[in-house]
């Protein structure tokens, strides 16, 4: 089981900030991230996100094992 965590935006746009999914064992996070986009057509944003794979930055051909937590954080801005 492969756990996503979603954050700001994200989480707004899909209405959860935690997702499950057992098929995404051995997949890359760059496959999570074109399924998350097909599954949720708005969340365009995600495609800017810095991605953690258990609390540690990953690349986006990171393959992941089970267990892994994986975390898409936008980019922030403020003034």
């Amino acid at each position: 089981m492969i756990e996503i965590l979603l954050f700001a935006e994200l989480e707004e746009i899909v209405g959860e900030r935690k997702l499950t999914d057992p098929q995404l064992v051995g997949k890359t996070i760059n496959e999570v991230r074109e399924k998350l986009k097909q599954d949720y057509p708005n969340i365009k944003q995600i495609d800017r996100a810095m991605v953690a794979v258990n609390e540690e930055y990953a690349e986006d051909d990171q393959q992941l094992n089970e267990g892994d937590v994986v975390a898409f954080i936008p980019p922030v801005s403020g003034g």
